[in-house]
């Protein structure tokens, strides 16, 4: 996407030090990696990854003690620690980072680095999905206690095509012997470069700066930053926040679906409240044979796939009178229209009236994950299609926000690989 106007209003990403693991100190890479915070599943995820490797981390981003306070104070200590014990260290250079993440059938490319943080009115940086104030201030008070920013968000823009640009400087890097390699254990190899030559670097600063960028992945994150630069004033390293900037230009990215998991109503319960409301059929199993109906009833209109007791059941058709009543009316069609949109509006607040608290939904990115949760405890399992990528940019660009967790975009950029202090 580019921005409209004075090139200098556009993206301002800069070179930094990277905080990256010492690959002598630790048992390997892989090991030491994780996938976003948002999508390490607890306590499970967490119990994993802290065995895979004691320095795993996780025992940052994720730390474990009794209260909010005691957590952000060990991650502090935590990485202090490792600072000091030389598992992590300093790159020499300030750099910007390309970045590559590569399997069977799927290559993604990008520059990792420090973004000049810019608020939504700016129209540079643009959020499709609203947050939840309680996990801003959870990661902000993370952020603050570790003065460190622990892994980048993804944002997208549109490159100009093939070899200009910022795209020529990733592609004849990508070329080059890489600072790291390694494959994760969903097959995944990273490799990362470090770019510091100052014509390679001003080639990239005046391509992105005739740009505008959507988050992808990382709105809380974003309004994290934001919230932290308020607190700190300007000029202060705050002024800024890691990103993994991709051009889909070259580098379409997959758009997948995130599920619901309602912790405190039964499928029997959920199923029967829906039924007076939207059509509710049951579909043949397993999973993958139910997701296919899913997608094909998403063609036709909203749908939902619930499970939660090991039988599937499809939720379509719903109620036009319901949606008149319960959507609100001062937002596009295309809003109107989102299957999270009436998941929420209609369904969630309205007929089953769960709120929207953790305590209450889990949110999972997979969908098999989703169900055994609901069977475990007793719950129900929403599974969600996924939203075109196209309606979630044009959105984005009339300034209109999604229902948090409407999307998961991806591959999401691996955990662990560099980060950034601003001590």
């Amino acid at each position: 996407m580019t921005t409209p106007g004075n090139a200098e209003h556009g993206l301002r990403l800069t070179p930094f030090h990277g905080l990256r693991y010492v690959p002598e100190r630790v048992g390997s890479l892989s090991a030491v990696t994780s996938p976003p915070y948002d999508v390490v599943v607890r306590p499970d995820g967490v119990d994993y990854l802290e065995s895979a490797d004691p320095h795993n981390i996780v025992r940052l981003i994720l730390p474990q003690a009794g209260t909010p306070a005691a957590r952000n104070e060990q991650a502090a200590r935590t990485l202090s620690d490792w600072l000091a014990q030389g598992i992590l260290s300093a790159d020499p250079q300030p750099a910007l980072y390309v970045y590559e993440q590569r399997k069977p059938g799927l290559l993604q490319r990008g520059i990792i680095g420090a973004l000049a943080l810019t608020g939504r009115d700016a129209g540079i940086v643009l959020p499709h999905e609203d947050v939840m104030p309680d996990v801003v201030t959870d990661r902000a008070g993370l952020m603050r206690a570790t003065s460190a920013n622990l892994e980048p968000l993804l944002l997208t823009y549109r490159g100009d095509g093939p070899g200009a640009g910022a795209d020529a400087v990733v592609e004849a890097t990508a070329g080059r012997e890489p600072l790291l390699s390694t494959v994760t254990e969903d097959g995944f190899r990273h490799r990362l470069w470090a770019v510091t030559d100052p014509a390679e670097l001003a080639v990239v600063t005046a391509d992105l700066a005739r740009h505008q960028a959507l988050i992808a992945d990382g709105h809380h994150r974003w309004a994290t930053y934001l919230r932290l630069q308020e607190e700190h004033g300007s000029p202060t390293p705050w002024d800024f926040g890691l990103v993994l900037l991709v051009d889909t230009a070259r580098y379409p990215l997959q758009v997948r679906a995130i599920h619901r998991m309602l912790r405190r109503l039964p499928l029997a319960e959920a199923l029967a409240t829906a039924a007076g409301s939207f059509r509710v059929r049951p579909v043949d199993g397993p999973l993958p044979l139910a997701l296919e109906a899913l997608a094909d009833a998403s063609e036709r209109g909203n749908a939902f796939l619930l499970a939660g007791d090991g039988t599937f059941h499809l939720v379509t058709d719903p109620d036009p009178e319901l949606i008149e009543r319960t959507v609100r009316h001062d937002r596009p069609e295309a809003w109107r229209r989102l299957d999270a949109t009436v998941l929420h509006a209609s369904l969630l607040d309205t007929l089953w009236q769960v709120p929207d608290a953790p305590d209450h939904i889990t949110y999972i990115h997979d969908a098999a994950a989703t169900v055994a949760m609901a069977e475990r405890h007793g719950g129900t399992a929403v599974l969600l299609h996924p939203v075109r990528e196209e309606v979630v940019r044009d959105l984005a660009r009339q300034g209109v926000t999604m229902p948090r967790k409407s999307t998961s975009f991806g591959p999401k950029p691996a955990t662990g690989l560099v980060l950034r202090s601003l001590g």
